[in-house]
């Protein structure tokens, strides 16, 4: 499995010292791996009022995972 590039999605940042380093929604503490964790069994508005991200930045995140895992030609 290819490692993410996440410095190519506008939706996250690591910052050091931030929550160890890990990926976050920008402008938040909320690791990106708490969407992945939690989707099945949240909806998007239920992981907006949980966790405090946007549906936006939500769906920015989706978007890029899926197209990063599509097959290069």
């Amino acid at each position: 499995m290819a490692v993410l590039d996440w410095s190519e999605c506008a939706a996250v940042e690591s910052v050091p010292g931030r929550r160890g380093g890990a990926v976050v929604f920008r402008g938040t503490r909320t690791p990106v791996s708490l969407v992945f964790e939690n989707l099945q069994d949240m909806s998007i508005d239920e992981l907006e009022q949980e966790f405090g991200v946007t549906r936006t930045q939500v769906e920015a995140v989706l978007q890029f995972v899926a197209a990063s895992t599509e097959p290069a030609c």
